[in-house]
């Protein structure tokens, strides 16, 4: 059972990451697919993003979750928060019985320097040009942080680069944490950590 990565973020909030290695028929027996979904590789990320709630708590209750107008999945009662992310065979997924969450995972890829004016400051280059990292996962790092603050957030109709900002970014042992402002209504500062493995950037969102 590939579950490569869990953390117990804090005494009501856990996070996994799993390898997707299974055929469909393995998490069909444990979980529904509840969307219409025809794309064969897209159909197992979300059954691996289903079982992964359940991995995480084994009383999370699928049956009950919605999909908002913001295609953000949710639980009507809030049961728990929770939130999944899906890049190539790997799915990731924070849950939390208190916190409002957000994860992100994604494949660094130099492509992403087309479109890092859309969502990037010329300060926010700044301070991630002290990071000893290539620039192609400097610039993943920086989408997926504001990735996951928008799914943090939930409601949509949010500008990657007016809305928030990365004010702050660490880097070390693989790791690292941004400290960052979110200024759709109320400005708010967040901080969001993460790591690579197995060529991924992972991160998230708890608070």
């Amino acid at each position: 059972m590939p579950l490569v990565y869990q953390q117990n973020i804090n005494a009501s909030t856990k996070l996994g990451v799993w390898h997707i290695a299974e055929a469909e028929d393995f998490f069909l027996r444990r979980v529904p697919l509840q969307n219409n979904i025809t794309h064969p590789h897209k159909r197992l990320q979300h059954l691996a993003g289903r079982i992964l709630l359940q991995e995480l708590f084994d009383d999370f209750p699928l049956e009950l979750i919605k999909i908002a107008d913001t295609k953000k999945p949710f639980l009507p009662n809030d049961a728990f928060h929770f939130s999944i992310s899906h890049c190539d065979d790997y799915a990731a997924a924070i849950v939390s019985r208190q916190n409002r969450v957000g994860v992100d995972i994604e494949i660094p890829q130099q492509k992403i320097e087309r479109i890092q004016h859309k969502f990037l400051t010329a300060a926010e280059m700044d301070i991630l040009s002290i990071l000893d990292i290539d620039k192609s996962q400097k610039l993943t790092l920086a989408w997926s942080i504001k990735e996951t603050v928008f799914k943090w957030y939930g409601f949509g109709k949010i500008d990657f680069k007016e809305h928030m900002q990365i004010n702050e970014c660490s880097y070390a042992d693989n790791q690292f944490m941004a400290r960052c402002s979110f200024m759709k209504n109320t400005p708010l500062h967040l901080k969001v950590q993460g790591f690579f493995f197995n060529g991924n950037c992972l991160t998230w969102l708890a608070t």
